[in-house]
């Protein structure tokens, strides 16, 4: 997905968007951006610095409210009943797509009652070791799990989080038993793999890099296609004999459906623009996460790729949350 052609794309839109909706001035108060993760984590983190600069553009501060819980369900229930007028937003990640999947009730429907903004990142995730587990590769880990069947675990970012999801998809291709922890939040999983209290942690470089860097974990591979441009000496899950293993965490922002188009186009705009400034961008990058962008036509074909392409191996892990 070029760059380019996307800002080009939200450029275009906020060209034929009026300065105001339904009349009247926006925003015309502070807006609230809903995260429903733990502060500290890398969500909350990005979610903070795009409050910042969208809200020095827009002339209005955004709020960020965090309402953690229920893989992310709770602040996004709150969202899909809150008015369509853009006082009220939702940064998602990947769950956001997966989670209809994993309940066996859900008050709102992820594709049907939200308008997709943008798709604003895409990370790799990283598997890694405490440097106590005698492990310094995916052979490794696997020969590993082989031989203790069932005494490893993995630290998660919570039940049916992008981690957890990814893990049980290695599991699936490798055969290996090893037990999924899921913690509420990438920020306490990540502590407890730092302290020793679980064998493994999987997560975004976000959150994960400094730590590898630090010594304090070790970094077995990365889910990407393709190598960290960040990080090369890690090579990917793929290349250690898995051939096509790939997962992201990503992420987007929605408001309630019901969202006018020119909202919808002013929005993009404005976090378009924020995720492209070259001081994010750059730390962005510097972490691994690769800065999009996109359409929010772009965002709503992403959303119904991720649904279908996740609900099979949900379904073979037989992962229910209550």
């Amino acid at each position: 997905m070029a760059t380019a052609a996307l800002c080009s794309v939200a450029t275009m839109a906020a060209a034929q968007a009026p300065s105001s909706v339904a009349g009247l001035p926006y925003p015309a108060k502070p807006v609230r951006l809903v995260v429903g993760f733990p502060t500290g984590g890398p969500v909350d983190i990005l979610a903070r610095i795009l409050a910042s600069k969208v809200g020095e553009s827009m002339g209005q501060p955004i709020i960020v409210d965090s309402r953690p819980g229920a893989n992310g369900n709770i602040g996004a229930e709150l969202v899909a009943r809150a008015p369509a007028d853009g006082y009220t937003l939702l940064l998602v990640v990947s769950s956001f797509a997966t989670n209809q999947h994993l309940y066996a009730k859900q008050p709102f429907d992820p594709l049907a009652d939200f308008a997709p903004v943008t798709l604003l990142t895409s990370a790799p995730l990283l598997l890694t070791a405490h440097p106590s587990l005698p492990v310094k590769s995916i052979k490794d880990l696997i020969a590993l799990a082989r031989a203790r069947p069932g005494e490893l675990n993995c630290s998660v970012a919570g039940g049916g989080s992008g981690g957890h999801l990814a893990l049980e998809l290695f599991k699936s291709i490798t055969g290996i038993n090893i037990v999924a922890i899921p913690y509420k939040g990438g920020g306490a999983a990540i502590t407890e793999a730092i302290g020793g209290q679980v064998h493994l942690t999987i997560n975004n470089p976000l959150a994960l890099l400094p730590h590898i860097r630090a010594g304090k974990l070790r970094a077995l591979g990365t889910s990407s296609a393709q190598r960290l441009v960040v990080a090369p000496e890690i090579p990917t899950i793929a290349e250690a004999g898995l051939p096509g293993f790939e997962a992201s965490l990503w992420y987007g922002i929605v408001l309630p459906v019901k969202a006018a188009p020119a909202l919808i186009a002013r929005l993009n705009t404005e976090f378009v623009q924020a995720i492209q400034q070259p001081d994010v961008r750059e730390r962005m990058n510097s972490e691994g996460v690769q800065v999009i962008g996109s359409t929010p036509e772009q965002f709503a074909e992403h959303l119904r790729r991720e649904s279908a392409k996740w609900a099979k191996v949900i379904r073979d892990a037989k992962i229910k949350l209550e």
